[in-house]
Parts: structure tokens; sequence; C-alpha cells
């Protein structure tokens, strides 16, 4: 695999990036009371879902090891969900706040297709442009609660 260095750390941020927006998800759900946005989210968590399987995948094929994201940012989430949702657990500000970290995933994940879109392996490539796909995809859903 060319570029392994440059591919390892795309595919580390793909597999980070959506086990993120898992445990957001994970994070989010037991204040959601709005039942249509609580569908639409454990939706979304399938296809997080679906993307870090496909990047485990990919990793062991190329003898990569990808790392979780670490217990420090998984508790600063945690926080910042549950002192969002404290006061207002509306379908409105959940998905705002939902909106927020998928404008981030996407900014993140396109700066990365940016910047190494010449070099980088179709196998990996391929996946990132999924995971871009499907976070505007959520996006737009998600600003329909807005």
């Amino acid at each position: 695999m060319d570029n392994l260095k440059s591919d390892s750390e795309i595919l580390a941020e793909i597999y980070r990036n959506a086990q993120l927006a898992q445990v957001s998800i994970t994070d989010i759900l037991p204040e959601v009371e709005d039942e249509e946005i609580k569908e639409e989210l454990l939706r979304e968590h399938e296809e997080y879902e679906k993307i870090c399987s496909q990047a485990a995948s990919l990793a062991t094929r190329y003898e990569l090891n990808l790392k979780e994201p670490s217990p420090i940012k998984k508790a600063m989430m945690w926080s910042a969900i549950k002192m969002g949702a404290a006061n207002d657990n509306s379908r409105q500000n959940i998905a705002q706040m939902m909106v927020r970290g998928t404008v981030n995933g996407i900014t993140s994940l396109k700066t990365s297709l940016t910047d190494g879109e010449q070099i980088m392996n179709v196998d990996v490539k391929s996946l990132l442009k999924e995971l871009i796909a499907l976070e505007e995809g959520f996006e737009k859903k998600l600003k329909k609660y807005l």
C-alpha cells in the first residue's frame, strides 16, 4: 500500500470520526423524548457502525492499528451533551447539537480529502467519500428539525 502513513492517518480519522459520532448519539439518546428524532439518531448510529466496521476491515487488510478515541475526549463530549440537553431536550435543541457535531466532522473529513486526494489509496478514498456523503445527508435530515 503506497503512502502508508497518509492512508493510515486518514483511515484513523474516518474510524475516529465514526466512533465519536456513535458515542455522541449513545450519550444523547437518553435525553431525547421526541420519537421521530430518536428514530433518526438510531438509524444514524447504525450507519456509523457500518463505517467503523469497514474502516476496521481495511485496517486489518493493510495491517494498521486503529485507536479508539481517548477517554478524555469521550468524557468531554459526554459532559457537553449532558449540559446541552439538561435544560432543553427539545427536538430543535437536540438537532442543533447534532448538526454542530456533524458539520465539524464534515469539515475535518473534507480537509483530509483535499489534502490527500491525489495520493490516497482507492479503498481509503472510497470510504472517506462514503462517510462524507453520509454525514452531509445526516446534516440535511437533522436541519429539518431546526
